[in-house]
């Protein structure tokens, strides 16, 4: 085992009360782990569902998986630029071997592990991450910067999954519901592959940033597909009763528990129609992910909507959504 014996780094603890910044000793780097020094993480949606409780996770810990940070030490050369996997699967469950290895049935997730545990650096909220084998590590090119970069682990890659359940886009009708980080990803997706692309959100402002990202505000009209990323029930039914003939439904913000959706079943029969759902993602989402981002960061402007990043010790100050026009807050560890 290869240790970086007598260093330290810092990490934002969250315990459920407040996060705080305590100085952790650096882990031993085990047979493929690797340690990442963290150049920027962004604020995903579900975690500030978790400092709200609304989503349930171990307390205390240090929360964050969407990051992009260079090598320390482990799998890849040191220097490497990486994103990476949520997800560090076993690789050999009955899950994993059907490919489903986001549901492994003794999964382990970044930035979702108990501090007190053995895997107590598992956030991206911290100077440095270490990520377990299993973890998907994926190389960023130097021309796709840090703030474009970041998302790619979980929105962005997300986003891949869900356009995999919903076949092929060129030249179909797309509603996107949720004009989030993952929404307007979408909306951006499915535009570049030749879709005509529709945005639902509640938000103006939100809504206004669809134009940017390939897409315009919804005018109500039938769709060969709909994506829904807003997990509001209303917006299920709606979007379900958007479908033409031969229609397909993916829904993928569906992540809490909330009120059930009436559905037709002649009308799902008779039209031909397809629902479905995305949670997480596969290793090669994760490299379908960094490769769009790539080819499209001159396209969209993906920088825009991540905020300037604070530094750790700010990491409490935007533990709360972000201003209109703002997808995700960010950190410089």
């Amino acid at each position: 085992m290869d240790s970086l014996a007598g260093g330290v780094t810092r990490a934002a603890v969250w315990s459920g009360a407040g996060t705080a910044v305590r100085e952790v000793p650096l882990p031993a780097v085990g047979p493929g782990e690797t340690l990442v020094r963290v150049a920027l993480a962004t604020v995903c949606g579900s975690d500030l569902h978790t400092v709200t409780g609304r989503r349930a996770a171990p307390c205390p810990s240090v929360l964050g998986h969407e990051a992009v940070g260079r090598v320390v030490r482990g799998a890849l050369p040191a220097g490497t630029r990486v994103v990476w996997s949520v997800t560090a699967p076993c690789g050999d469950c009955a899950r994993c071997l059907a490919g489903f290895t986001a549901k492994c049935a003794r999964v382990r997730k970044v930035g979702h592990e108990p501090f007190a545990g053995e895997w107590a650096l598992s956030g991206t909220y911290a100077e440095h991450v270490l990520l377990p084998a299993g973890v998907t590590l994926v190389e960023v090119p130097d021309e796709v910067p840090d703030a474009v970069a970041a998302p790619a682990g979980c929105a962005t890659a997300t986003v891949m999954a869900a356009l995999a359940a919903a076949g092929a886009v060129a030249g179909r009708r797309v509603l996107v519901t949720g004009a989030g980080m993952l929404g307007l990803s979408a909306a951006a997706a499915c535009a570049f592959r030749g879709a005509e692309v529709l945005v639902a959100d509640p938000h103006p402002e939100r809504l206004a940033l669809a134009a940017a990202f390939g897409g315009r505000p919804d005018d109500g009209a039938p769709v060969d597909l709909a994506l829904e990323f807003s997990g509001a029930a209303a917006a299920v039914g709606a979007a379900l009763s958007r479908l033409d003939l031969g229609g397909t439904l993916v829904l993928v913000g569906s992540v809490a528990p909330g009120p059930a959706v009436p559905v037709d079943p002649e009308a799902i029969v008779r039209g031909w129609l397809t629902v479905t759902g995305v949670h997480n993602y596969e290793p090669r989402h994760l490299r379908e992910a960094v490769a769009f981002l790539h080819a499209t960061r001159d396209r969209y402007p993906w920088a825009s909507v991540v905020a300037p990043p604070v530094p750790l010790a700010e990491v409490a100050t935007v533990l709360v959504p972000a201003p209109p026009g703002i997808l995700r807050a960010a950190i410089a560890p």
